[in-house]
């Protein structure tokens, strides 16, 4: 898949676009490919949503946001989809609360896929026949990337679900036996000094990437590579989640009232840890990053040791002589505006801006991004107990 350009639209490059489209919007139902019927629809926490959700509520922003306003004579494929698949739009009205997605048992899977192949259809149509104007070229981009957000979130939804079957099934897909073995870490070192971050140049970026700004940053070094399940285990077996002393006051009341003691997917059985991975129930690997680890998890570890997190702008100073894009790195930032930042009129404006309160900066990527959508500047965002991402910890001091 070729990298996603935001340059002005040549009529000549329609079947880049094309291209660019038909690719994304396959690889999402190439992720859901292996799954039975009745995995599409299960929801066993409010943070997880049905595989099936994702598929509509991705083509639903085509429609809405491209087709509706943009496509002469279009028509809406069901009128009660805009209720049923708008995620968090106020500014597109009412919609079925995020809790209750699992209660969708209609529209059926295969109402979804009608849909997706019937928006499908008519945005070849939109680009083919030249709508796909220079104004709009923003707004379709931002669709592209937004899709490929949701399958990054499907893989992680996917293996929360049949991570939390009692059976444990594999996902059974190639994709499942993907892990990561982090090197031995060395640390890399930064003097004080003033530094830029923040998106530039050409290409696609959010809007909470924009305005490239400086910070001023103290002397401090770096993990090059990631923690291991090695390390974590030590952190455990150390009394790591009994010891109130490594974690913050609101992350000692989750762990006693989660009553925690491991990361997620990881079960004492008989003695022995294992994990649940996209390929199934497994034992440990001492040498794979350790994962699925909340922020309250993450900073305790980096205390254990007597260390700290990276803040995200060390981290993005950082990135280009450290090993990332394994997993979600969690950074000692609260997620906050860049200087100058201004949200976008109208229901994109929602995008970004209203989630900059109670979440911390997650930088990097993961194994479940897709090729092409991760880069240094990407301001990633969780709220504190979320374990369910694909996140994991890398050391400063």
């Amino acid at each position: 898949m070729k990298n996603i350009q935001t340059a002005l639209i040549d009529m000549s490059e329609k079947q880049k676009w094309i291209d660019s489209y038909l690719a994304i919007r396959a690889y999402s139902e190439e992720i859901c490919r292996p799954l039975e019927t009745e995995d599409y629809v299960v929801q066993p926490i409010g943070d997880v949503s049905p595989p099936k959700w994702h598929l509509g509520h991705t083509t639903w922003f085509f429609e809405t946001f491209i087709l509706l306003p943009h496509l002469p004579n279009y028509q809406q494929f069901d009128a009660d989809y805009n209720f049923v698949f708008n995620s968090y739009y106020e500014t597109i009205g009412a919609r079925v609360i995020r809790t209750d997605r699992g209660n969708l048992s209609r529209p059926s899977v295969a109402d979804i896929y009608r849909y997706r192949k019937c928006v499908d259809k008519y945005m070849i149509e939109f680009v083919d026949g030249g709508f796909l104007t220079n104004d709009l070229l923003d707004i379709f981009v931002l669709g592209l990337n937004h899709e490929q957000q949701h399958q990054e979130l499907l893989l992680t939804d996917i293996k929360y679900i049949l991570g939390h079957n009692p059976l444990f099934p594999a996902y059974g897909s190639t994709k499942a036996a993907i892990s990561y073995t982090a090197a031995e870490s060395a640390y890399v070192k930064f003097d004080a000094g003033i530094y830029e971050i923040g998106y530039e140049g050409p290409g696609f970026c959010f809007d909470n990437e924009k305005g490239r700004h400086k910070v001023y940053l103290n002397d401090f070094e770096i993990a090059s590579d990631l923690v291991t399940n090695k390390e974590y285990m030590a952190f455990m077996e150390a009394g790591g989640y009994a010891d109130f002393r490594y974690w913050h006051a609101e992350g000692w009341d989750w762990v006693k009232r989660r009553q925690a003691r491991a990361p997620l997917y990881w079960h004492l059985m008989d003695g022995q840890w294992m994990n649940y991975s996209l390929a199934g129930l497994m034992e440990i690997d001492h040498e794979d990053a350790v994962c699925h680890v909340n922020f309250y998890e993450a900073s305790a570890f980096a205390a254990w040791r007597g260390m700290r997190l990276p803040t995200e702008a060390e981290w993005e100073v950082a990135a280009d002589y450290v090993n990332w894009g394994q997993r979600w790195e969690w950074t000692n930032s609260a997620y906050l505006p860049y200087p100058g930042f201004k949200k976008e009129a109208g229901a994109v404006g929602e995008y970004n801006g209203k989630f900059m309160v109670n979440q911390m900066v997650l930088r990097g990527a993961s194994i479940a991004t897709p090729k092409d959508h991760s880069r240094k500047t990407y301001r990633n965002f969780f709220q504190t107990a979320l374990q369910w991402q694909f996140t994991g910890i890398r050391l400063a001091r």
